[in-house]
Formats: structure tokens, C-alpha cells, sequence
């Protein structure tokens, strides 16, 4: 009976470990979820543009002769 009875326990806490990883899975979901929709919106109105070619180094410099 005393096994049974720790098993019963085992298996609820097993049952709240996995709610809990569940729940954490879901708000990382829905904040990735919020941050491509802020990125999109982003775009959308033209606050993100880029402002053109960033050169390299090795267009920086003239050449030796």
C-alpha cells in the first residue's frame, strides 16, 4: 500500500514537471511569436530600412602603387 502511495506522488509530480515545462515552452513560443510580429511591423512602416552598402576594407583605401 505505502508503494502504491509513493507512486501516486511520484507520478503527480512528474505530471506538474511536465505542466510546468509545458507553460515555459508556450510563453517562449508566444514571445518569439510577439518579436516577428514587432519585426514585421517594423518593416511594415519603414522604420528598419537600411541606409545603404556598408563598405569593406577593402574598398576603404586606395591602392599602393
Amino acid at each position: 500500500m505505502f508503494q502504491h502511495e509513493l507512486q501516486q506522488q511520484y507520478a503527480a509530480e512528474l505530471m506538474r514537471r511536465a505542466a510546468a515545462e509545458r507553460l515555459v515552452h508556450q510563453a517562449a513560443k508566444a514571445r518569439r511569436a510577439a518579436l516577428r510580429a514587432g519585426r514585421r511591423a517594423a518593416r511594415a512602416s519603414g522604420e528598419n530600412t537600411p541606409e545603404g552598402p556598408v563598405s569593406s576594407l577593402r574598398n576603404r583605401f586606395a591602392r599602393a602603387a
